[in-house]
């Protein structure tokens, strides 16, 4: 969390200088921009280290694992450009707090989801069936 907020950060601030990005007609807002940015460092990162570090009893092959993964952070992702958008424009907030917040409610529902699913422990009964 804390690596992805400094990439937000940093590439909001600095590569992004808080003006928006154009692809032909299409608008992408800073904010959008930087969370893709930080999202291409912490998706490997992140898997990384929840498999060797936080849910390391796990016994599911790594393959598994990683397509778990990603579909967990597709619904990752789908979360927090609801919640930017919903802090940035609806509530008003500025970019940096906003990505904070909701990286905080993200990780909650991420953790919870990768013990049950992504990184789960199979039983004995279930490796027979």
């Amino acid at each position: 969390m804390f690596l992805d907020t400094l990439v937000y950060y940093l590439s909001y601030h600095y590569i992004f200088h808080e003006h928006s990005s154009f692809i032909g007609k299409l608008e992408i807002h800073p904010y959008i921009s930087a969370f893709m940015m930080s999202f291409s460092v912490s998706f490997p990162a992140g898997f990384l280290l929840m498999k060797y570090v936080v849910f390391t009893e796990s016994n599911l092959k790594g393959r598994i694992q990683l397509f778990r993964y990603a579909i967990l952070v597709c619904s990752c992702i789908l979360l927090n450009y609801i919640f930017l958008k919903f802090f940035v424009e609806w509530c008003g907030l500025f970019p940096t707090p906003s990505k904070i917040i909701t990286a905080a409610l993200v990780a909650i529902f991420s953790y919870v989801s990768q013990r049950n699913f992504t990184f789960k422990v199979k039983r004995e009964e279930e490796e027979i069936a």
